[in-house]
């Protein structure tokens, strides 16, 4: 294991940083716990001259919990569903996923 990945999983295993949450694949699977991280950062965008301000939901979650993870893919978190919204990406280790999660 390298030293990336030790300490990807010491992050994931930190109760402050990372929360359970449960992953259906293709919205409809059997549920996999998984650990993520949650961020909810602002996300700004533009309309011709109008910039947009809207929050966003994004998650991390290790590839070695989630081998793939795809758009309409559905997270459980804290009694709340959202779907995942587009491509999910991966690091350039290949060790987390990170996607753009919409509420349910």
């Amino acid at each position: 294991m390298s030293v990336f990945a030790e300490a990807i999983d010491d992050l994931f295993a930190d109760p402050n940083l990372a929360r359970d949450a449960v992953w259906r694949p293709g919205g409809t699977g059997a549920p996999v716990p998984v650990r993520i991280v949650l961020r909810q950062p602002d996300g700004i965008g533009s309309f011709g001259e109008t910039r947009l301000l809207a929050a966003a939901t994004v998650i991390e979650v290790r590839t070695v919990e989630v081998l793939e993870l795809a758009e309409d893919d559905v997270f459980e978190i804290g009694g709340e569903t959202f779907v995942v919204q587009g491509e999910p990406v991966r690091d350039g280790e290949r060790l987390v996923w990170t996607a753009e999660l919409r509420q349910a």
